[in-house]
C-alpha cells in the first residue's frame, strides 16, 4: 500500500467531561497504534465530572482525583507526544477530530502551555479524520455516523466503546479500511488527504446548513473549520 495509508500512522482520542468545546476537560487521552510505545493518560480535571459524563467513560470526579495526573502537566506531556509523533513525519488518526483537537486547543489556552501548533512550527498537520473521509466518499449513506456506526460498516471491531484507547484503534482501522475500499484516496500522500478534508468538511458544514435553512432552521450556522475550531466571537 502507497499513499497516506502505508503510514506511520498514530490513533488519538480523548474522553471528557463533557460536549461543549469552550467549558469541556479531557479526562482521558490515548496516543497510538497499539504498540509498546503507546502512551496513555488519565487526568484529574480540576472540577467535578458530571455524572452523565462518567456514565459515557465510566470515569468519577473521585478516581480522576485519586489516580490523574493534574491537567495543566498531562496537557504539556500531550501536546510534546503529539509534536514529536507528527514532526516525526506521522499522521494522526482521530474521529471527529475538531472535537478531540479543539478541547486539546483550549486546554492549552486555560494552563498557558504552548500550543500544539507552537510545538510544530505551523500548522496541524496531516491529521486523518475518518469521520470526514466517509462522509466524502459515501455520502449518500443512510444511518449514523458516529465511530460505532462505521465500525460496523466496515467491519472493525470496536470493543470498548469509549474508551480512549479502543475508540483511538478503532478509528485507525476504520482509516485503514477507508483506504482499502476506496484507492482514489488511499493513493494520496498525508499532506493532499489533509487539505482534501479541510475543503469537504467545509462543503459538508455547508449542506448540512442548508439543509437545515430547507427545514425552517434559518438561525443556525454550522462552522466547518477542520481540524481545530477557531474561539468563538463575543456577541456584540
Amino acid at each position: 500500500m502507497t499513499g497516506w495509508a502505508a503510514g506511520p500512522l498514530i490513533a488519538f482520542d480523548t474522553e471528557t467531561t463533557g460536549l461543549d468545546l469552550e467549558t469541556a476537560r479531557i479526562v482521558t487521552a490515548y496516543l497510538g497504534n497499539g504498540d509498546p510505545a503507546e502512551l496513555s493518560w488519565l487526568i484529574d480535571p480540576g472540577v467535578d465530572i458530571p455524572a452523565e459524563a462518567t456514565a459515557v467513560h465510566g470515569i468519577t470526579t473521585a478516581r480522576a482525583h485519586e489516580s490523574g495526573i493534574p491537567a495543566g502537566s498531562a496537557i504539556g506531556e500531550i501536546v510534546t507526544a503529539l509534536a514529536r509523533a507528527l514532526s516525526a513525519g506521522g499522521a494522526v488518526v482521530t474521529y471527529n477530530a475538531p472535537y478531540d483537537f479543539t478541547l486539546l486547543d483550549r486546554e492549552c489556552r486555560r494552563y498557558r502551555s504552548n500550543s500544539l501548533e507552537h510545538e510544530l512550527g505551523g500548522q496541524l498537520s496531516p491529521v486523518i479524520d475518518p469521520l470526514v473521509l466517509d462522509r466524502y466518499a459515501d455520502r449518500y449513506r443512510s444511518g449514523g455516523r458516529r465511530l460505532s456506526d462505521a465500525c460496523q460498516v466496515y467491519g472493525v471491531p470496536l470493543q470498548t466503546a469509549h474508551d480512549a484507547r479502543s475508540d483511538a484503534l478503532a478509528a485507525l482501522e476504520v482509516a485503514r479500511s477507508l483506504a482499502g475500499r476506496y484507492p482514489h484516496l488511499a493513493a494520496l500522500s498525508a499532506q493532499e488527504i489533509h487539505l482534501l478534508q479541510v475543503e469537504a468538511a467545509q462543503e459538508q458544514a455547508e449542506n448540512f446548513e442548508a439543509y437545515l435553512r430547507r427545514q425552517g432552521n434559518l438561525g443556525r450556522v454550522v462552522d466547518g473549520t477542520w481540524p481545530v475550531k477557531p474561539i468563538p466571537e463575543a456577541p456584540n
